[in-house]
């Protein structure tokens, strides 16, 4: 480790020399702690007695070298105050945990030679102008097994990878997967930045998860968390009596989760925070990273009028550069509300260089205009034409997430206006339009079947809903609608000027829209009515002679009511639909020759 590199705050790896280091029944432990007044580690292999650290390098280092060790032992450094007092510490650059409510860390060992994905890793690059839909899942509470205990990595593999393939999805992103102390935080409020969660098993299985993911050509993208940790005294807070890694000051020391801020300011926080990313990209082959909470990176508190938090903004920019020169071809995601800009701008040219924003005006937006009854929907008819206003200003997400599926929102499916059976036309009707609509796709698990209850990261998914033909068919839907956006070049070119143009977006008081994607190979029409009447509708597509049909939401096989036209054509130079309440048609333009 570059020790001048690290308290700058430049340092990618600082976790392969700070931690336990395990090889050939000898670990050497290592922490960074300036203010202790002495250090001890107790484990398993001493019987929880402690074996002094010594002061290293400039006195803010401390280390011990301990034979007769195992992996998966178990350990802890028991950290004296200036008054004697001391707190027994989990490892901050622990690789591995012992399972709740226990935590302890436990001594693991680094591995790569576990993978045998290089055919992916080289071509995951150039992923702008490839299809990206994302399956967002929380590990936990994907299936449960019949007892109620949780999957393992490799249990999961084996049901989850099927699922998503068969289900047109070519990303997952994991809800986060760092250690964490409280089911009720999702990962949220991390102990462990370098310990893959023991609730569903070691490392070593995770990895294997990563690479079996990656040989059915499905990227994995975990959700990572710089801005807060966990409160727990045995973790990061107060560290070595003093503030460490947190706001000295409570103004800004705890988040609106009432979790401990991290103090960006300082480089020993950003050269760990910065490790520990670089530590899932390397160790984990792990295709991208999701930031949680970008917004309480850049502005004080998340709250704009506070101003900016320039310390933590030039944090961002460094990470990200660091993370592209080592891993240029991953995605490094902002979950970001405000509206501060040129968030995925690179950051030579004044950007934060991230490669991805989630849209959450166009999440926001659109499902408030799905909860108004149809005749609301004509005086906010342009909520759903704003976002075409402003989607070439940065690279979007489309996220339909976990966010909007718990804590009293309701799930998408229920989100939307009208009694049972009216939801269901208008979810596809949404679906078809987020798939078309330009941007990268993300959508959380149980949507796919239209799932009513909201997410509980205490039980499975409603998977027996699959037994009712409705939700069966809105499952069908979705898988095929899925597969038309991943062999279907002109709705993946999202950030080009010419890829969208509107074709009608002033037809207030019908509440039809239609658009059309372009590519160099295709041209693809999309036509939405979104009222609760039939809609005659005409439309001019140029130099077309017919379009044909790629989808109809109304279609009987998806719990419709139409036997789909195999396509229409042109009548004196128009098109002529006639389009039922709550449902959208896909077309492919058919040059006249």
């Amino acid at each position: 480790m570059n020790f001048y590199n690290f308290y700058m705050g430049n340092e990618f790896e600082a976790y392969r020399f700070l931690g336990a280091h395990f090889e050939n029944g000898i670990t050497t432990f290592r922490t960074f702690a300036p203010n202790a007044e002495k250090i001890s580690v107790i484990g398993e292999f001493n019987e929880w007695t402690e074996t002094p650290m010594n002061r290293i390098y400039d006195g803010n280092f401390w280390e011990c070298v301990i034979s007769n060790t195992s992996e998966w032992q178990m350990y802890k450094y028991r950290i004296y105050k200036k008054d004697g007092t001391y707190i027994d510490h989990c490892d901050p650059y622990a690789f591995y945990s012992e399972l709740r409510p226990g935590n302890a860390s436990r001594i693991a060992k680094l591995n790569t030679s576990l993978f045998s994905d290089n055919k992916w890793l080289k071509s995951r690059g150039d992923h702008f102008e490839k299809p990206v839909n994302i399956y967002e899942i929380h590990f936990g509470s994907w299936k449960r097994k019949d007892n109620g205990n949780l999957y393992s990595y490799a249990e999961l593999a084996d049901i989850l990878i099927p699922y998503i393939k068969d289900s047109g999805y070519n990303y997952i992103e994991i809800m986060p997967l760092n250690e964490y102390p409280s089911d009720a935080s999702w990962g949220y409020q991390a102990t462990g930045f370098f310990s893959p969660t023991s609730r569903y098993g070691k490392p070593d299985e995770l990895k294997t998860f990563v690479n079996r993911c990656h040989k059915n050509n499905i990227g994995v993208i975990i959700d990572f968390v710089p801005v807060h940790f966990a409160v727990d005294d045995y973790a990061l807070w107060n560290y070595d009596g003093t503030a460490v890694y947190e706001y000295p000051h409570a103004n800004v020391g705890y988040s609106e989760w009432g979790s401990c801020n991290f103090m960006h300011s300082r480089g020993e926080v950003c050269s760990f925070l910065q490790s520990a990313a670089c530590y899932w990209l390397s160790e984990f082959h792990f295709d991208g990273l999701r930031f949680d909470a970008v917004s309480n990176l850049l502005y004080w508190q998340g709250n704009k009028e506070r101003g900016e938090n320039q310390s933590a903004i030039n944090f961002i920019k460094n990470l990200n550069s660091g993370l592209k020169e080592r891993f240029p071809n991953v995605m490094l995601i902002a979950e970001d509300s405000s509206d501060y800009p040129n968030v995925t701008g690179a950051v030579n040219e004044n950007g934060l260089g991230f490669d991805y924003k989630w849209d959450m005006g166009f999440m926001n937006d659109t499902l408030d205009y799905f909860r108004l009854a149809p005749y609301d929907r004509i005086a906010q008819y342009h909520k759903l034409t704003f976002s075409m206003m402003y989607f070439q200003k940065e690279r979007f997400i489309l996220p339909f997430s976990h966010d909007e599926n718990v804590h009293g929102k309701a799930t998408i499916i229920q989100k939307m206006n009208g009694d049972y059976e009216q939801k269901f036309p208008q979810a596809r009707a949404l679906y078809l339009y987020m798939i078309t609509h330009p941007g990268k796709k993300l959508n959380f698990m149980g949507g796919e079947f239209a799932q009513f209850r909201e997410w509980s990261e205490n039980r499975g998914q409603d998977f027996d809903m699959l037994h009712y033909p409705i939700h069966d068919a809105f499952y069908k839907y979705i898988r095929e609608l899925n597969h038309i956006y991943l062999n279907n070049p002109a709705l993946w070119n999202d950030y080009n000027e010419n890829n969208f143009k509107w074709i009608d977006c002033n037809l207030e008081k019908k509440c039809v829209y239609s658009f059309l994607r372009k590519s160099n190979e295709q041209t693809i029409i999309s036509v939405f009515n979104f009222s609760n009447k039939i809609i005659d509708y005409e439309m001019k597509i140029e130099h077309a002679q017919e379009l044909i049909t790629l989808l109809d939401t109304d279609d009987q096989k998806f719990g419709g009511s139409t036997i789909p036209t195999k396509s229409i054509t042109d009548k004196n130079g128009k098109f002529v639909l006639s389009i039922l309440p709550f449902s959208g048609r896909l077309y492919e333009k058919s040059v006249a020759k």
